[in-house]
């Protein structure tokens, strides 16, 4: 790759704070930035304050890279500060979790009965035989449960190793054995899309793999004839498994006899609090270590400032636990600030296309985190679906996962925000455990498409190839416009310790590109007023003719067009230019594909950011491959580019969606 990436799309459009929002926002003060830089370890030091612990810290940091270890020798628990210093108080009788299911049951937790129910789990666990220290292998639907097993584990001093329910028996088992899990917590089925998924039969099927660290599964009834969601209507057949006496144990025969006096275990700020492997398109899936003190402090601050937190909002994050979002932003962030969470267990679509709206219409939600690509298929299905409902309570709006395309940002703004709601575009990983580079919502003049600057007490560099990089603290820091490569240079304190029992990995992987600097495997430009804006992986960046082109860049002037809700771009092999550029487009809802449409697309993306983009190809298609938490796997979309047999698809929400791509565009080459 050459020192820099080529960085051609324009976005002039921007959007200040309104004075209202200013004067109620948490933070106001754009010198907030400049007190962080000048001293990073006393900005994190004073939000580290603001948790409950038992025993106070001797040192703030200490770093060698590639490991750091935050507020050194102070002990406090997860699960405390996330309920019982508010049941214990104030808060006892406000709504902890607000949970939604797809036929419609919802159920409320206050903080006061979360803390009996965490205590009650917590005690089963040690009965049995899961004590501090020991790992817990967790695939379970997006239910309370899901979060009471989380805060049961961190209570007793257990990490928890959460696989999202959609993944195949042997992801999980891949998983479980590697982080050598004593139980497995299961439910018997959850729901998506008005069928059962069967969670227990898969466990058995993980179980007959070979799991032998595990003694015990843990079994919640959850869509059966006695479970809490059918509403006395009997569930879809499905697979239930198979029942092995003296391994399994249903949750309804020992957790509610158990007391609810389960004291926290003081942690060290450095003990383990979970393990979260990334799905990885390829190879081995990498064990992500999370601490307890340090991960606490960075999702606190992030919730309390990214999304203005205030005690009477309803959070609604749309992130499955089995992602990281669901770790730091239903979990453990807006809990350890009292928040009430709103959960939902189900798809989108079901049983129409605007059940998220109706769920926010319901219970009145003021926050809306989610991810591009499902604000891009809110766009395909039109607005019609969001005018009909009542959102009149949101009062911000957020977007994680990858970079949002402009005129996403612009939709989502103004169809679901209807204008008034500020956009936080927020940009971090599984690795950095918290959000890093974000609007704060009382300070910052948004730009569509644009993250814009680092969260207070995170330093940002834009690195060349060669390493020579310009570092970014905050706003007026502009260094030198252009692209480059995303590089963390200072510790924070929720980054990653590393890679669960294999730490060369993990130098190789993010310390090895440049010295002691964390490389994110993003690109990333700089504009002249000191935004940054996401280039998705580097791995992504095309080379043609020479200059090295954002996917991304291409993506979203596709996105610009009228008729476009969603696209994918790749590099395509090419005898005279290295690559050329292939994209494949999903049509927004009520436009048509017609015999002009595809030398019209290209023309657009010309005009937007120049000949050099316009792409050799563009397939219509109607969907593209995504895995399960809702990114396209380019990878697929190259192997059918370029003719090659297709690789692992185990991670994709639905495989079949390749195969008919390749069959589309091997008829459109004959």
């Amino acid at each position: 790759m050459s020192e820099t990436i080529q960085t051609l799309l324009q976005e002039n459009r921007s959007f200040p704070p309104s004075p209202e929002f200013i004067a109620q926002a948490n933070v106001s003060d754009p010198e907030i930035y400049a007190k962080a830089a000048a001293d990073p370890e006393a900005f994190w030091e004073s939000w580290a304050k603001q948790l409950d612990w038992f025993e106070p810290w001797h040192t703030v940091c200490e770093f060698t890279p590639p490991d750091a270890k935050w507020f050194v020798g102070g002990k406090l628990n997860a699960t405390y500060n996330c309920v019982d210093r508010h049941a214990n108080g104030a808060r006892k009788d406000k709504p902890a979790i607000i949970w939604e299911a797809e036929p419609g049951n919802s159920r409320t937790i206050t903080y006061g009965e979360l803390k009996d129910e965490v205590s009650r789990l917590a005690n089963a666990f040690k009965a049995l035989g899961v004590g501090k220290g020991d790992r817990v292998s967790v695939y379970m639907p997006m239910v309370p449960e899901l979060a009471y097993v989380m805060l049961a584990c961190a209570r007793i001093g257990a990490a928890h190793s959460v696989v999202f329910g959609g993944f195949s028996a042997e992801s999980l088992e891949e998983r479980t054995n590697d982080a050598d899990c004593k139980l497995i917590v299961t439910a018997d089925g959850g729901w998506r899309r008005g069928h059962i998924v069967p969670l227990k039969a898969t466990v058995d099927e993980a179980m007959d793999l070979g799991c032998p660290s595990v003694s015990h599964v843990l079994v919640l009834k959850h869509v059966g004839p006695e479970g809490t969601l059918t509403n006395g209507l009997a569930a879809p057949k499905y697979n239930e498994g198979v029942w092995q006496e003296g391994r399994d144990v249903w949750w309804h025969e020992i957790v509610p006899q158990q007391s609810t006096d389960c004291p926290c275990e003081p942690m060290d700020s450095e003990d383990l609090l979970f393990i979260l492997y990334t799905s990885g398109s390829t190879g081995k899936p990498k064990g992500i270590v999370h601490t307890t003190g340090g991960y606490m402090t960075g999702t606190y601050a992030t919730s309390k400032w990214v999304f203005d937190l205030k005690d009477e909002d309803i959070h609604f994050c749309t992130a499955d636990c089995g992602w990281v979002t669901g770790h730091s932003y239903v979990v453990y962030g807006p809990m350890a600030n009292g928040a009430t969470v709103l959960m939902y267990e189900g798809a989108p679509d079901t049983p129409d296309k605007d059940r998220l709206w109706r769920i926010i219409e319901k219970h009145k939600a003021t926050i809306l985190y989610t991810a591009p690509t499902a604000i891009r298929a809110f766009m395909k299905w039109g607005t019609q679906y969001p005018d009909r409902c009542d959102m009149s309570s949101l009062r911000l709006l957020g977007s994680v996962g990858e970079p949002i395309n402009p005129e996403a940002w612009i939709w989502y703004h103004e169809t679901i925000g209807k204008g008034r709601c500020p956009v936080v575009d927020t940009w971090w990983q599984t690795e950095t455990g918290a959000i890093m580079i974000t609007a704060l919502p009382g300070i910052t003049a948004t730009k569509p498409g644009s993250a814009t600057q680092p969260f207070p007490g995170i330093s940002v560099s834009v690195y060349s190839e060669s390493g020579v990089g310009n570092q970014i603290t905050g706003p007026g820091v502009t260094g030198k416009a252009g692209g480059g490569f995303l590089v963390l240079t200072k510790p924070w304190p929720s980054m990653t310790r590393g890679i669960f029992n294999d730490p060369a990995r993990f130098q190789r992987t993010y310390w090895s590109r440049f010295e002691n600097a964390y490389f994110a495997g993003d690109g990333v430009k700089l504009d002249e007023e000191g935004y940054l804006w996401l280039l998705g992986r580097v791995d992504d960046i095309m080379l043609v003719s020479g200059h090295n082109i954002s996917t991304m860049e291409v993506e979203s002037a596709l996105v610009d067009h009228p008729s476009v809700a969603e696209a994918a771009v790749i590099g395509k092999t090419h005898d005279l230019k290295g690559q050329a550029i292939s994209a494949f487009v999903i049509l927004r809802g009520g436009h048509e594909n017609h015999p002009g449409l595809v030398d019209e697309l290209k023309g657009h993306v010309a005009h937007k950011i120049g000949a050099l983009a316009r792409p050799d190809d563009i397939f219509v298609c109607a969907e593209l491959p995504k895995t399960r938490s809702g990114k396209i796997m380019r990878r697929l979309l190259r192997d059918v580019a370029e003719g090659r047999a297709l690789g692992d698809t185990t991670t994709l929400a639905d495989p079949a969606v390749v195969a008919l791509l390749k069959d589309k565009y091997e008829s459109s080459e004959s």
